[in-house]
């Protein structure tokens, strides 16, 4: 478990230092808390991508202790706000849908580029890795350098891939993949699917084709949704995740290449926007970089050095 906190810690040092670092900064030296300091702290949480709405109910919170004189040293500020941080996130969170009976189906969605392939593929990994017996659907049909990457994950993981060619109608592919799935008693399907805007009203139209037939075949499938964010792209993935939210039935969030941004507050922002839960974080290229999300795990690597 430890190794697992230094990665998660490792992953996110650039998220800590645009986040709690100047948090830290901002209270240095501070021998009281007056109006001046509380709005530079509320500026340096909405600069760290928490989300406005976020960071406002945090000082507010904060004003209401000072006025009513629970709070009057600055270093106290530190621990309110990481336990506020703890709060939001752990109120999105929630145990995963599981199936009656296996397979349970886990449908990926997202933009192009997002990593939406590779983290399938590493997800595949992880639940082999813990005795699960996973397969692969490539339903993204359009891009041909898809099936092929995800091909290649499923022999670097020894995972069945389920696959037609290119073109070929993505809902066949489910429903293929669906039948096999139950016949090899596979405990989960992960299906990937083909990137695509959140703006474009017919690939959106497909991909609720794809829902009513996997759950045609399999009641209550998929029992998962999971939108794959670039945490890169900060503010903008929430507004992609509010759109899929409303047109895909997005059910939980994976948020790759937070190793690569300071803006990792993203995290809180969209849990808080759209209580949705985060189920995994990308904080590298390897097969194990996608790490399980948990709110009290992460809220440590971010305030302990």
């Amino acid at each position: 478990m430890s190794s697992l906190l230094d990665r998660l810690k490792q992953g996110i040092q650039k998220t800590r230092a645009g986040l709690v670092n100047k948090v830290e900064d901002v209270l240095l030296g501070k021998k009281e808390i007056d109006a001046d300091l509380l709005e530079e702290l509320e500026y340096t949480l909405i600069t760290a991508d928490v989300g406005v709405r976020t960071a406002t109910d945090i000082l507010e919170n904060i004003r209401q202790r000072v006025e009513r004189h629970l709070v009057n040293d600055p270093s106290e500020l530190r621990q309110l706000i990481r336990e506020q941080l703890l709060d939001v996130l752990q109120a999105g969170d929630r145990p995963l849908a599981m199936a009656a009976e296996p397979p349970t189906v886990v449908m990926m969605v997202g933009v192009n580029g997002s990593g939406k392939t590779t983290t399938t593929g590493k997800l595949a990994a992880r639940f082999q890795a813990e005795g699960k017996k996973a397969i692969l659907c490539a339903a993204d049909t359009f891009r041909a350098a898809a099936i092929e990457q995800l091909e290649v994950w499923g022999q670097r993981t020894s995972t069945e891939i389920i696959r037609q060619g290119q073109g070929a109608d993505p809902s066949a592919v489910i429903f293929d993949a669906l039948q096999s799935a139950r016949a090899r008693k596979a405990d989960f399907l992960l299906v990937d699917t083909a990137g695509r805007l959140h703006t474009k009203a017919n690939l959106m139209t497909e991909l609720e084709k794809m829902r009513r037939t996997a759950s045609r075949v399999i009641p209550g499938a998929p029992h998962e949704v999971w939108l794959v964010l670039d945490a890169t792209t900060g503010q903008n993935g929430l507004e992609q995740a509010r759109k899929f939210t409303e047109s895909a039935g997005v059910t939980g969030l994976i948020l790759t290449k937070l190793d690569g941004t300071a803006k990792g507050g993203i995290v809180v922002a969209i849990t808080r926007e759209l209580n949705l839960p985060i189920r995994y974080i990308g904080v590298g290229e390897q097969v194990d970089d996608l790490l399980p999300f948990e709110p009290g795990n992460f809220i440590n690597s971010l305030f302990e050095a």
